[in-house]
């Protein structure tokens, strides 16, 4: 029976993947966060997977605070980077293959063209700079896969989506900004494209293809058309404005354009990916039952 090791589970997509694994069977799943397995401990981590001898380790664990990362970069690198690299050395010369994820900040959103996997790298803040040096580490490995995603929101913990619900109950109107372009991904979505390709590989369905890809749901919008749609389905009568980024105040360049091509994977893994409007409201439908 296959272990499969899922690092970071508490957090959004950790929390989907469990939720996912249960029409998963055949498995073996182990679920940790850092509560019970602290992934920056080398040696701790080394002992954990001697024990436990996974097939897979899907490293959900990420430092995500990207504002904060500014002024704690050093917490920063140390869970988005150096940990990786425990990761990728701890399996060093073994069949165990690592899926990581990582994030669009890796781009510096100048462009106008959805970015490939082969698009340029250029992060704009300490937090792109971290992930962008975890995906590096983890590529150590010959059985990585990396996957980019963006704009990631669940029914799982905090998210621009549970946000906007909160503001949207609370305020008659908000700003939210319109230059900044990308796609929303439902948690689930990827989770489940995550356990898709696992089991597939594992059944020999489909062969493993290491290297760099890129996840989101389709489609294209900014963060005030995001806004728009979840009050719109959630019947919110609170008024979005539009805003430049310029006027949003914050210590972290974020990126204008981050639309993330997904062209690779879903030619290598066969995936169908739904339009992120389809998505949103499957994802609010369960969290407003």
């Amino acid at each position: 029976m296959a272990v499969i090791l899922v690092t970071g589970a508490s957090g959004q997509l950790g929390s989907e993947i469990k939720a996912a694994s249960r029409n998963y069977s055949g498995y073996e799943f182990i679920f940790t966060d850092a509560d019970n397995l602290d992934i920056t401990d080398t040696e701790a981590f080394n002992d954990f997977v001697v024990k436990n001898q996974p097939a897979w380790i899907i490293n959900c664990a990420a430092y995500n605070f990207v504002d904060k990362a500014e002024t704690d970069s050093e917490n920063a690198f140390r869970i988005n980077a150096t940990a990786v690299k425990n990761l990728a050395e701890s399996i060093s010369g073994t069949e165990t293959r690592l899926i990581h994820v990582s994030t669009d900040y890796v781009f510096d959103g100048s462009s106008n063209t959805p970015y490939n996997e082969n698009s340029a790298v250029n992060p704009q803040s300490a937090y792109g700079k971290s992930k962008l040096e975890g995906e590096r580490y983890a590529l150590m490995h010959n059985g990585t896969m990396v996957i980019r995603t963006s704009w990631l929101y669940s029914s799982f913990g905090n998210n621009f989506m549970k946000t906007m619900l909160s503001l949207g109950r609370e305020k008659e109107s908000i700003n939210v900004v319109f230059d900044q372009v990308g796609t929303p991904t439902y948690a689930a979505d990827l989770a489940e494209a995550i356990l898709f390709i696992v089991s597939r590989v594992i059944r020999n369905q489909i062969a493993f293809a290491a290297g760099t890809y890129h996840y989101s749901n389709e489609g294209v919008c900014s963060w005030y058309d995001f806004a728009t749609e979840i009050f719109l389905e959630a019947g919110l009568k609170c008024k979005v404005n539009p805003i430049l980024s310029k006027d949003f105040s914050s210590t972290v360049k974020r990126p204008f354009y981050s639309v993330l091509d997904k062209s690779k994977i879903k030619e290598d893994y066969e995936l169908e990916i739904h339009h992120w409007r389809k998505s949103l409201l499957r994802c609010m439908e369960l969290m407003l039952k």
